[in-house]
């Protein structure tokens, strides 16, 4: 998924896409599918059809809210790595964002937990100088990818010596 061309600036070109990692998705699939049992155990244990319709209608509300609210969230969320800054956009109503330009930032970590592992993404920590400190970015695909080439542009707008002599 690529982001908006109108959040570049002029000559600014993306330099890596993403979202995050569909991994984010399990917990909601997990809530899903126990809201849909509870649905079918009310509808086969209950002799009473209106009760039974009360429990579909709260299990309906149970799975938009813990599974197609974090859908939802996952599908608007970006992040993009340009030859400038990072920037990340999220939110279903109200869209927020964080741009960090390139020269500001000091440190880029990442976190891979167990579960992580196998599936190849992680935590993308960019520490910067500014009021905030940090920005983290949680189930990046190919975290370590990423950071390598964050640490590449990075590098090559500061240059060789050039962040010791500021």
């Amino acid at each position: 998924m690529a982001i908006s061309k109108k959040l570049l600036n002029d000559g600014e070109h993306v330099v890596s896409s993403m979202r995050t990692h569909p991994k984010a998705l399990f917990v909601p699939l997990l809530w899903t599918i126990l809201f849909l049992a509870v649905g079918v155990a009310g509808q086969t244990l209950l002799d009473d059809q209106t009760l039974a319709w009360v429990v579909w209608g709260v299990a309906l509300v149970g799975i938009l809210w813990f599974a197609g609210r974090p859908f939802l969230t996952w599908l608007t969320c970006e992040h993009a790595i340009t030859d400038r800054r990072v920037i990340t956009r999220w939110g279903i109503l109200t869209r927020n964002g964080s741009d960090v330009p390139l020269h500001r930032i000091s440190e880029i970590s990442i976190e891979k937990n167990l579960i992580d592992r196998p599936f190849g993404c992680g935590t993308l920590i960019i520490t910067n100088a500014s009021d905030h400190g940090k920005v983290v970015l949680h189930d990046i695909p190919r975290v370590e990818q990423t950071k390598l080439q964050l640490h590449n542009l990075v590098y090559d707008i500061s240059g060789p010596g050039r962040r010791d002599e500021a």
